[in-house]
């Protein structure tokens, strides 16, 4: 608690009032549209915020996102700014072993120094939970950490910021870095290769989570979405309503909640975006 509260006077010293409510309420807003709560939190207790999520299934074992609280026994209130910008960007911890790469820090590497500040900012002022962090189930031989080294030679990008961050982007730009890196859409909507990184030469064309199929988002008109219009996609986005008039369930109920709170500009980006990205023509339903 000293230890928390100690960090937290830090931050007060070194940034003014407002601006760091600036930063905080930024903050929130990044942590929102990324859906940390659907891994980090779990449905069987979700008052306790981003405490530890419940299991996500993949061929490679099944994982539980960790406690992202401050708790400096349980959490990640011993970390440093530093710890968080290295585990966002490369997959690593502070103590220098490597995350899994359930955790997407491939998309989050592209993310700017000054969106990680805020969102930084935004997880010290969460309430405190100590809860250990439940222990992965990985099938052998995926649970050695030192074979990611490997992994990220493969499927990890330069730690470069995109340059939709900067308030001189382009929608074009600006639509890019939410969908990429923000909400990382290509986690789940990109298919995956036999090692697990994504298969970049189909990119959004529909993929696989926990034995569910992920729907193609790219431009194609028959698998993909290419006759949605924009009142289409921004109903999508703003409350979850499909072109049928059906609404979407699962995790990508989850994934609206943090699309709906899109501002209008960013929202309006990120359809800019989606029309940009060409067809693919890939039937993921073909797979079974």
């Amino acid at each position: 608690m000293a230890v928390a509260a100690l960090r937290w006077l830090v931050v007060i010293l070194i940034f003014p009032t407002a601006a760091l409510a600036d930063a905080v309420n930024r903050g929130q807003y990044l942590f929102t549209i990324a859906g940390c709560t659907n891994c980090h939190t779990s449905a069987k207790d979700a008052a306790a915020t981003v405490a530890g999520g419940d299991a996500l299934k993949t061929p490679f074992g099944t994982f539980y996102g960790p406690n992202i609280t401050p708790d400096p026994a349980t959490g990640i209130g011993t970390w440093s700014l530093a710890d968080f910008k290295r585990a966002m960007r490369r997959g690593q911890r502070p103590d220098g072993s490597l995350y899994f790469p359930v955790f997407p820090y491939t998309s989050y590497s592209a993310m700017s120094d000054q969106d990680l500040d805020h969102l930084w900012r935004y997880l010290q002022t969460l309430p405190a939970v100590n809860k250990p962090s439940t222990a992965h189930q990985i099938r052998w031989p995926f649970g050695w950490r030192g074979s990611m080294r490997f992994w990220n030679w493969l499927y990890l990008p330069a730690a470069v910021e995109h340059p939709g961050a900067d308030v001189t982007a382009t929608a074009v730009e600006r639509g890019q870095y939410i969908a990429d890196h923000l909400a990382h859409c290509g986690e789940c909507h990109t298919p995956r290769t036999i090692l697990g990184g994504r298969d970049l030469d189909r990119y959004w064309a529909g993929g696989v989570v926990e034995g569910d199929d992920v729907p193609n988002i790219t431009a194609d008109n028959e698998h993909g979405i290419g006759e949605w219009s924009t009142d289409d996609l921004t109903m999508l986005l703003s409350i979850g309503m499909l072109p049928d008039g059906d609404f979407v369930g699962g995790s990508m109920g989850h994934v609206v909640d943090g699309t709906s709170a899109l501002t209008a500009a960013d929202q309006a980006a990120l359809i800019s975006y989606i029309r940009t990205v060409p067809a693919k023509r890939h039937d993921i339903a073909k797979r079974k």
